[in-house]
């Protein structure tokens, strides 16, 4: 079970990173958008489908990272990946998705507004074409800035 701080953490962040790596390997990292976290899980989507999709559907284990920008410690979750593109399971996630993307594009345009933060882009586009990378995470590896590792398996 992913603990209640790390989650905590996790569900602040819109992207993470997530590297993969070929049976020959050929390693790739790209970040992902972040669907949602459960006890065990995260749900990212692939909206490329391109070189992690590819490296995944070979070798099914990834690891993925991000940074607490406040205590500066970095993590890393390892895991083996399920890629949802179809059932009754994708056709949740789409709901959830697609409410996601409204809640982040509006956040996006209120903070434009109101600190008059320019950004590029408002809405979050969500193209026809994606998969759902179900990562369920194995390892959590604690990163601290003194350089030592604290690794707790799951």
């Amino acid at each position: 079970m992913i603990s209640k701080n790390v989650k905590e953490l996790i569900e602040t962040k819109e992207f993470i990173s997530m590297a993969s790596c070929s049976l020959s390997g050929r390693p790739n990292a790209a970040p992902k958008f972040l669907l949602k976290v459960d006890k065990e899980s995260l749900y990212l989507v692939d909206y490329i489908i391109g070189r992690t999709f590819s490296n995944i559907r070979e070798n099914p284990r990834a690891s993925l990272s991000f940074v607490d920008n406040n205590t500066l410690i970095g993590y890393q979750l390892n895991g083996g990946v399920e890629i949802i593109d179809s059932g009754p399971e994708y056709k949740n996630i789409m709901r959830e998705l697609h409410d996601k993307q409204m809640d982040l594009s509006i956040t996006r345009v209120i903070e434009g507004v109101t600190k008059g933060k320019a950004h590029k882009s408002y809405e979050v586009a969500i193209p026809e074409q994606f998969v759902i990378f179900k990562v369920r995470v194995e390892e959590v590896v604690e990163i601290r800035p003194s350089g030592t590792l604290k690794r707790e398996r799951i």
